[in-house]
């Protein structure tokens, strides 16, 4: 039977790392444990490994070095890591995070989602600046700055939470007090944070409520919370971290390791937002389709055979995704009209904002429109075409004055890289399949 792992557990024993793996894999992280550097090293070898998680406490003085040794087994893939526990010196750099024991579940997955979204965005930025360069044109990869950091403290001016304030603060960080759910988002909605700390005091209710309404909007989405309770509090852990919450905190540990926390979240998240606003300067190029922002078909076509040759340096999954506006009746009298070519620079310009900043969308033709999508695998690939075609199709295009408004569906073909494969037989492969659906 074969195992498609997405997390390497690296433990001594199961004693934490058990309940851990038995909790990723229900949530759709799928794990491999080993108990030492060469098994690890065979499974990242053999599977398509996305991110890794090392008990330390389990290990204990043999735990050194065995970061650098993980991420040298994963070759040149980016492997972000995860330590359990609270590695000492220069072994701590080598991770990318490190969580206290025990670690839920639910806070694992919400880590390792940014975690690896952002290894495999620095991924695409790099070889997105390759084909650029190719092509003359240079594409600045930024930086994440040395500004202080921005944490927004929302909740009662408690003695232990202004405590924390003054601990982040000697962080070098800018705290801005918030002392309701209202003035909160207000202040979310008109300034940029890195980090929000949520005291739950004797009112975690609103606390998670906060939580839950920065997972619900994009724009908050990836800013992490960290919320602060009480030691006798009655909160769900579960629940807690499935309402959206980064990390918690509670009177039993001290004020500067929960400053140690929030910064490193913090710096986690001001690096992810770096490489985002690096990929995005693609679009003012001058090297992309004028009309709808996206690469155009020669840009792709580049692109995609360095995106496949990496992935499979890389042994990651890539699936490519074509999509074509649906040939139905209606729209024939349109198109002579020439509605729908003036509704085609709105329908790519909706799909650049839909994909996630990593990926890449390209228009192949007049409604022809094409994506690549690095680390993910053919049904995921598949829901999100679908996602990006429900919600276009739920957008009323104008068809001229004394007209109803017009909506268009999409074909969608889709497929995944297979080893050895080229870029363009795995392209056509997701064409055939949409021109099947289409006939």
């Amino acid at each position: 039977m074969s195992i498609h792992a997405r997390v390497l557990v690296l433990a001594r024993d199961d004693s934490l790392a058990g309940p851990l793996a038995d909790g990723l894999d229900r949530l759709g992280w799928r794990t491999v444990t080993a108990r030492g550097i060469q098994a690890a090293a065979a499974a990242l070898g053999d599977l398509q490994i996305e991110a890794a998680i090392i008990d330390t406490q389990s290990f204990g003085e043999a735990a050194e070095g065995l970061a650098l040794e993980v991420k040298q087994a994963s070759g040149p893939r980016r492997l972000p890591i995860i330590a359990i526990g609270h590695p000492n010196g220069l072994e701590a750099a080598a991770y990318d995070l490190t969580l206290a024991a025990p670690l839920h579940p639910a806070q694992a997955a919400f880590r390792l989602e940014t975690l690896v979204r952002t290894a495999t965005a620095q991924e695409e930025l790099e070889l997105r600046m390759a084909t650029f360069s190719e092509r003359g044109a240079s594409l600045d990869p930024g930086q994440s700055g040395d500004q202080p950091w921005r944490i927004l403290a929302v909740g009662e001016p408690a003695p232990r939470f202004l405590a924390l304030s003054n601990a982040l603060t000697q962080h070098g960080a800018d705290v801005i007090g918030a002392f309701t759910a209202y003035t909160a988002f207000d202040y979310l909605h008109e300034q940029p944070f890195e980090a929000v700390v949520l005291w739950g005091g004797d009112n975690e209710g609103e606390a998670l409520s906060i939580a839950a309404g920065m997972r619900r909007n994009t724009r908050l989405y990836h800013i992490p919370a960290v919320l602060y309770l009480r030691p006798d509090g009655g909160a769900n852990l579960s629940e807690v971290f499935h309402r959206g919450v980064s990390d918690v905190t509670t009177y039993d540990i001290s004020d500067q390791e929960t400053a140690d926390r929030v910064i490193e979240l913090a710096r986690a998240y001001r690096r992810q937002v770096a490489i985002r606003k690096a990929l995005n300067r693609a679009r003012g190029s001058g090297l992309m389709d004028a009309a709808t922002g996206l690469f155009t078909r020669d840009l792709f076509a580049a692109h995609l055979a360095r995106l496949t040759r990496s992935a499979q340096e890389r042994n990651r999954a890539l699936s490519v995704c074509v999509l074509r506006l649906t040939e139905r009746q209606e729209l024939k009298g349109l198109r002579a009209g020439g509605w729908v070519d003036k509704a085609v620079p709105q329908i790519g310009s909706m799909i650049g904002r839909l994909v996630r900043s990593e990926d890449t969308a390209a228009r192949l033709g007049p409604e022809t429109f094409a994506l690549a999508l690095p680390s993910t695998p053919l049904a995921s690939a598949r829901s999100a075409a679908e996602r990006i075609s429900a919600v276009i199709g739920c957008t009323a295009f104008d068809a001229g004055e004394g007209r109803p408004p017009f909506v268009v569906e999409f074909d969608i073909g889709v497929a995944q890289v297979e080893p050895g494969e080229t870029a363009g037989h795995a392209l056509e492969r997701a064409a055939a399949r949409l021109q099947a659906k289409a006939g």
